[in-house]
């Protein structure tokens, strides 16, 4: 039975992080990553869709640890992959991942104060047990087996391929024909320019609109200050840039929405038409009470202004044979429909967790500064910020958690956790947010408090205060030490090696 110090669930840009501080920080612990697909990558490696790229800058979500060199600010998947790759391999990371492996169940044994999981080994078929003192999730938010995908009526009617962009099919042929992406989001305005530039044409149909910013595919204060600078000088000034007009622009958009609505309508002015704009571009809701969709170079404006695709704002009525009907009336002829229509969320990665045999039902836990639980010993999650880039918090949890494990070995702990006393205290919505997979997973989200360290800061310069340099031993931590276990009658055996 492999048993480790740590074990972190999931090899994407969270899971490496993890990796990486703790065996820089904490190098007499053991660890290992359980990776459920054949690479690693997470997202990046799943996401094989036309112009697939990031969302935020990559300075932002590049490692702390690993300066970003590349002269694309929004990189596409390819580099980013690249990026991961370079540093799992230069870190001597990939020696500690265990690739096809599935976490089913974890339960916590409290008198022993470890994690037994049940692991479905892929290649072999079989379940294996394993254990570990201390467990890190690390596999994002949202199911990697489902997206979420309406039926629409008439669906089977159908002549031409549907296709979800969470299960691209290798070597799609879509030269020369139609197109309609449903959906308004961050997938759906990548997916329209990068197909409009093989595609007839590409039609971009939105049930409603959402804010769209361009920004800048190449940061040319970076590449500037990387000609006078050390890249880790270089790239941490530009990150500290990008993190406080990212944070100003969000405080300002909460505090001012009128103004910030009339600031981004005014910024796409000098990219289309004020009916376009009026039309298809001014949403209902105030800024960032969703995510911003941002567009490297304005390209989706580009496409639309040189007529390879154009958008249309209306209800879907069905399906037809020939493409999409309208609720207005209007018909939409494709020969391929792309439902961008969004991500489906989980908990735990769809592994089942239980303490002594009593399950973690994800929607009832109150969650410890963003990345622990409640009367949960021995669990970390990492996931990202709503309005930044995921890496700036996967990397402050990554970096607590090895302080904390450093802590408890220097004083021969093995457990700890969070123990919130008031059963009744009040509980809100983790995420703050109106975007349509997370109200429709607000059964599944952990909850969050009035005040910290119940509470999540959404703000990277106060986390940093709390988690990078707050104490371990707060007022809410709970410790017990290896003399207070109830001695198991078989002692986990030593670890193996690594595939």
């Amino acid at each position: 039975m492999p048993h480790f110090d740590n074990l972190i669930i999931g090899a994407g840009l969270s899971g490496v992080s993890a990796a990486y501080y703790l065996k820089t920080q904490c190098p007499n612990r053991s660890f290992a990553i359980l990776e459920r697909r054949a690479g690693i990558g997470g997202t990046w490696d799943l996401f094989k869709y036309p112009g697939i790229r990031s969302d935020s800058d990559m300075h932002t979500l590049g490692f702390a640890f690993k300066p970003w060199t590349d002269e694309q600010s929004i990189a596409d998947g390819d580099r980013i992959m690249s990026y991961l790759a370079e540093t799992v391999d230069q870190y001597g990371l990939r020696e500690k991942i265990w690739f096809r492996r599935t976490v089913l169940s974890a339960d916590y044994d409290e008198q022993r104060a470890i994690w037994v999981l049940i692991i479905h080994n892929q290649e072999t078929g079989a379940t294996e047990p394993w254990t570990c003192r201390f467990l890190n999730l690390c596999a994002g938010y949202y199911d990697f087996d489902e997206g979420h995908d309406p039926a629409f009526k008439g669906r089977e009617q159908f002549q031409g391929q549907i296709i979800h962009p969470q299960f691209w099919p290798e070597n799609l042929d879509y030269d020369g024909k139609r197109v309609a992406v449903i959906g308004s989001g961050a997938t759906a305005v990548t997916l329209v320019p990068a197909m409009a530039e093989r595609a007839g044409h590409v039609t971009m149909v939105q049930r409603s609109p959402s804010y769209v910013i361009s920004v800048p595919g190449q940061d040319a204060i970076a590449i500037a200050l990387r000609k006078w600078l050390p890249p880790k000088a270089a790239y941490n000034m530009v990150r500290w840039k990008n993190v406080l007009m990212n944070l100003l622009f969000f405080q300002w958009a909460r505090k001012n929405p009128g103004g910030a609505r009339r600031f981004l309508l005014k910024k796409m002015r000098k990219d289309l038409p004020p009916e376009c704009i009026e039309q298809h571009f001014t949403p209902s809701y105030n800024p960032w009470d969703q995510r911003l969709c941002a567009v490297p170079d304005g390209d989706l404006f580009t496409a639309i202004n040189e007529g390879r695709a154009s958008i249309i704002t209306d209800h879907i009525a069905a399906f037809t044979s020939n493409g999409l009907k309208l609720a207005s009336g209007e018909e939409i002829e494709a020969d391929i429909i792309v439902t961008a229509t969004g991500l489906k969320l989980n908990a735990f990665g769809n592994a089942a967790l239980s303490v002594n045999g009593r399950p973690l039902r994800s929607g009832e836990l109150m969650t410890y500064k963003g990345m622990m639980f409640a009367n949960v010993p021995n669990l970390a999650v990492t996931t990202g910020y709503t309005n930044s880039s995921w890496t700036l918090k996967a990397d402050l949890v990554s970096q607590y958690i090895a302080r904390l494990m450093s802590y408890m070995d220097e004083r021969d702990l093995v457990e700890c956790m969070p123990v919130l006393n008031d059963p009744a205290a009040e509980k809100e919505d983790v995420i703050d947010f109106t975007s349509g997979y997370v109200m429709r997973a607000r059964d599944i989200l952990p909850k969050q408090g009035k005040r910290p360290p119940w509470r999540l800061a959404q703000s990277y310069p106060r986390d940093i205060a709390r988690m990078r340099f707050g104490r371990i031993d707060d007022e809410v931590m709970r410790f017990r030490g290896a003399d207070e276990l109830v001695q198991a009658e078989q002692a986990p055996i030593a670890p193996a090696a690594a595939e």
